[in-house]
């Protein structure tokens, strides 16, 4: 009914305007049509004249004028010649033909004739008048009254009537069905667009490019946000979600159950260090999203022990309480040989399943001793769900692409249990999936999920797609659920965040001056520096290769710049028994030597690279050092380093250099958005940055932070939960009613 309301908007005009250019062109076309015929005639007349001018003045002077008379006749044979006459030079009419009007003279035929249109009405219909000369060349002997039938000029006018009327009418049928079809087509594409902006998908419409729906997008957020002010302002300060918010839905929601998550990496490693076992925490934005929600849910962490006193640090069931010193949650650590760990991790995982799923120009690499190695390692960990669950039911929090399987091995093991799998890099889409060799035993262990996550609405369209590709399962779009024998999955998106600072950590932390003060006295940089930071793990999907080459675009384009733009690189080792990440390392280092060759004088450095792991503490000063931070992901789940940014900087200055590839762009549309590709793009964003006033760093800073402080972890953490717990219910509800049912 839409679709028809706009088609008649667009045709109604279109119809009254086409009638009102009918109503106007006919009698136009009729005007035109009798003057063309009209110069007709009086050429016809010419010709005629022409022609009978020698015989009508040898025939003139004879008394009985037979001969005379026989010309006309015969000439009035013509079917278009109605009558002629001949007038004498003294005005009167000396001959004419039977047709000849009786009260038509000389001189009336001589007025009709001078007139715009010298037309005469008979009985018999309309004719023309032409009065011509007969001049044999010694001078005028008369004049030749001759009468052209005008019947013929109305048919002919009638017909040109009716072709263009049928002209006109075709002509409004194709232009409607023209219409028809571009409103169709336009109104679907715009529709398509619309869902795409909410879905998060990207713009790439064949009737509506990113250009034209970007104006639609902006005020669509715009309004949303201020709908979501209003909302917060309407509910009070107890709607942010926080670990207290997130335990009271624990206790009405998932009363009484045991949470368990699941990860390869842990939240706290255990090292051997100088003055004896010291601990850390790894740079891991899974790390940093997860332990926050544990410790609020006061569960069972289970993860691979990799650190060098890990063994030392646990009790006989190999579990150990951290944080340490609170001991809020419990961490349970599992073994694996360096055979397991290479074919598992830095195998199957790292050399497969990440550059399948980051579109990062890295070749995937699939070995079946690696498969095998990720199957029994999927196994030994859902034997480990198994043993620490509680109840038959607990919640299962799966993290991440090293446990694919995990959830149908649990499922198979613990059929009642809430599984909610999320997966924290992106999925492809089917075409790249499909170079997996197992992609059909990933999906089915997936699909073993009550729920499953992803970070953007985009990653989920994907793999329903995948699904429907590679298996026989029932996928019903509008709810976004997948059921595979007779199991159902809930795929959804949870964008996820980091913990939002606390009044008192915040309280803790140095000044913002005073941490500036220290990292330029560390870094022996001049007071009016501009800082740019990045930090980052050394991987090939996070574009320091990059965000290196705008820097030095930056400074060959603005050489004013030079020995006043400084940046910091903090990438702390990651994979590095893989030779990809090695040649990686060794490039960016090389980069950075020449930059630095290149531009660098004595006392400035404009390049420092600091391979190296970095505590939270260290990175947080760092950031409220910095003029700008730089995050440049050549494609990325999510990307929790730009948020840690914003909640460090409580003074409300810095830029947010952020790309489009990273699933943060998405909210944090306030920061300079940028193709980490188009080098000059993002030279030029830096610059933007390094000159942008305060009073705009203060707005834009101030947004993000609204922001970033609403969609904190703990949200992220409660929708999941929220959906797990009606998901429980609804499954209770439905096993009280088969108890119930009768046989």
């Amino acid at each position: 009914m839409r679709i028809l309301n706009l088609q008649l908007r667009f045709l109604l005009p279109l119809v009254l305007t086409l009638v009102a250019a009918a109503y106007l062109a006919v009698p136009l076309m009729d005007d035109l049509t009798l003057r063309w015929f009209a110069r007709d005639l009086d050429m016809r007349g010419v010709l005629v004249t022409n022609t009978l001018s020698d015989s009508i003045a040898e025939a003139i002077d004879e008394a009985d004028g037979t001969r005379l008379q026989a010309i006309f006749d015969r000439a009035v044979q013509d079917e278009r010649l109605f009558a002629v006459g001949l007038c004498g030079l003294d005005g009167e009419l000396l001959r004419r033909t039977a047709n000849f009007p009786e009260g038509l003279g000389c001189a009336d035929a001589r007025k009709l004739a001078t007139q715009p249109e010298p037309r005469m009405d008979l009985a018999g219909g309309a004719v023309h008048v032409g009065l011509h000369t007969i001049d044999p060349g010694l001078g005028p002997v008369a004049t030749l009254v001759l009468l052209h039938d005008l019947s013929f000029i109305d048919h002919r006018s009638q017909d040109t009537r009716r072709y263009l009327i049928i002209f006109i009418a075709v002509l409004g049928l194709a232009i409607a069905a023209i219409t028809v079809i571009v409103a169709q087509l336009s109104w679907r594409g715009w529709i398509a667009g619309v869902r795409g902006i909410l879905r998060g998908e990207g713009l790439v419409r064949p009737l509506f490019s990113p250009a034209e729906l970007t104006p639609f997008a902006n005020e669509l957020r715009a309004r949303l946000r201020d709908l979501e002010d209003e909302y917060r302002r309407a509910q009070g300060p107890q709607a942010e979600w926080n670990p207290e918010r997130l335990r009271t839905l624990l206790r009405t929601q998932l009363r009484g159950d045991q949470v368990i998550v699941v990860s390869n990496r842990e939240p706290y490693i255990h090292e051997h260090g100088p003055n004896g076992i010291v601990v850390r925490r790894p740079a891991s934005g899974l790390v940093t999203a997860v332990e926050p929600v544990m410790r609020a849910c006061s569960g069972t962490w289970i993860a691979h022990g990799g650190g060098s006193a890990d063994r030392e640090s646990v009790d006989a069931d190999d579990r150990v309480g951290v944080p340490p010193g609170r001991n809020e949650y419990m961490l349970r650590r599992l073994w694996l040989t360096p055979e397991e760990e290479q074919g598992y991790y830095y195998g199957f995982a790292n050399e497969g399943m990440w550059p399948l799923c980051h579109v990062a120009h890295v070749r995937p690499v699939f070995r079946e001793s690696d498969w095998e190695h990720y199957r029994t390692v999927n196994q030994r960990f859902a034997d480990a769900v198994v043993a620490e669950a509680r109840s038959e039911d607990p919640v299962v929090l799966v993290q991440d692409y090293h446990f694919a399987l995990l959830p149908a091995m649990v499922r198979a093991q613990l059929p009642r249990a809430t599984i909610l799998t999320f997966w924290h890099i992106p999925w492809p889409n089917p075409e790249s999936f499909s170079i997996c060799p197992w992609r059909r035993e990933i999906l089915q262990g997936m699909l073993g999920s009550t729920i499953l996550g992803f970070h953007t609405r985009f990653h989920c369209k994907n793999f329903i797609e995948t699904v429907d590709r590679f298996l026989e399962a029932r996928i019903e779009h509008e709810h976004s659920t997948i059921s595979l024998r007779d199991e159902e999955t809930l795929v959804e998106s949870y964008p996820i965040s980091i913990e939002w600072p606390t009044p008192d950590a915040v309280a803790s932390w140095p000044s913002a001056p005073d941490c500036r003060r220290r990292v330029f006295e560390r870094l022996k940089l001049p007071a009016q520096t501009c800082l740019a930071v990045g930090v980052d793990r050394f991987d090939y999907t996070k574009g320091i290769l990059e965000r290196l080459h705008a820097v030095e675009r930056l400074l060959e384009k603005r050489p004013e710049w030079v020995g006043r733009f400084v940046f910091v690189q903090v990438a702390a080792p990651t994979r590095s028994s893989l030779e990809e990440y090695r040649s990686f390392q060794d490039r960016i280092a090389r980069v950075a030597q020449r930059i630095n060759d290149r531009f660098g004088r004595h006392g400035y450095q404009p390049v420092h690279l600091f391979a190296e792991h970095h505590e939270h503490d260290a990175v947080t000063e760092l950031f409220r050092a910095a003029d700008i931070c730089v995050v440049t992901s050549l494609h990325d789940g999510m990307n929790l380093v730009c948020k840690e940014f914003v909640a460090a900087r409580d003074d409300e200055q810095g830029v947010l250099v952020l790309s489009r590839f990273a699933g943060a762009a998405r909210e944090m549309t306030e920061a300079l958005i940028v193709n980490p590709y188009h080098v000059e793009e993002t030279a030029d964003a830096l610059y933007r940055a390094a000159t942008m006033p305060e009073a705009e760093q203060r707005e834009r800073m101030a947004s993000l932070r609204m922001t970033v402080r609403e969609f904190n972890v703990f949200r992220w953490a409660g929708r999941m939960l929220s959906d797990a717990g009606r998901w429980r219910l609804r499954e209770r509800i439905e096993a009280r009613v088969k108890r119930h049912e009768p046989d």
